[in-house]
């Protein structure tokens, strides 16, 4: 009985990996589709101690290494598998297939944290459609990167017209990632703009916060 409880009160969380060209960027001597799979492995492993049933997948032209959410014992060694398994030739993400994917498999309600990259607004609407499409039936948290190497430009003092210039461009970047978290937001979509460094932290952190206000 107790256990037929917990398991009604489990939730899924899935960590959903795009490893497209858009996670090909390199931070710190890693790539940030390697930053997604350690913030996938350490969110499954605290939404398994959380009593919540804990899968993943990965996506670009198609939809692979997955593993459905559940709570058994053994699946932390199959996340673990499955994220071992990632690899990529960093093609377009198909969006579409993603949405396709996730309507015809994941049919109760759950925290989907996609691990994605959008540089510009116009390519957020590309993908829109097909986000709000998953956001219609399950809480998804869209989580991409701010460009670190902008913001250090941002806070250098301008000498010369070229580093002027520089500012200026790296500005209108920066403000474009944060219209794209008001975009995502009109739509009821959450969203984490955060460093390949802070993503681990800032993902557990939104994780708990939907638990304890109870969104999910």
């Amino acid at each position: 009985m107790v256990n037929q409880f917990q398991d009604e009160k489990s939730q899924p969380i899935y960590s959903v990996i795009d490893k497209g060209r858009v996670m090909k960027m390199p931070f710190d001597g890693l790539t940030l589709l390697d930053y997604a799979i350690n913030a996938a492995l350490v969110i499954s492993n605290v939404a398994l101690k959380k009593q919540d049933k804990a899968g993943i997948f990965s996506f670009s032209k198609k939809v692979e290494n997955r593993v459905v959410a559940e709570r058994r014992t053994s699946q932390m060694n199959l996340i673990l598998e499955a994220l071992y398994n990632v690899n990529t030739d960093y093609y377009e993400s198909d969006f579409g297939r993603l949405y396709a994917d996730v309507k015809r498999n994941i049919t109760q309600r759950s925290l989907v944290l996609l691990y994605t990259n959008f540089e510009t607004l116009d390519g957020l609407h590309r993908q829109l459609p097909y986000l709000k499409g998953i956001a219609k039936s399950h809480l998804l948290v869209v989580i991409f990167f701010k460009n670190t190497e902008l913001d250090s430009i941002i806070d250098e003092k301008a000498e010369t017209v070229q580093q002027a210039y520089d500012k200026v461009i790296a500005e209108k970047f920066a403000f474009e990632k944060r219209l794209i978290v008001n975009e995502l937001k009109k739509y009821g979509i959450y969203s984490i703009l955060t460093t390949p460094e802070n993503l681990t932290i800032d993902t557990i952190n939104k994780y708990l916060e939907i638990k304890a206000r109870g969104l999910l």
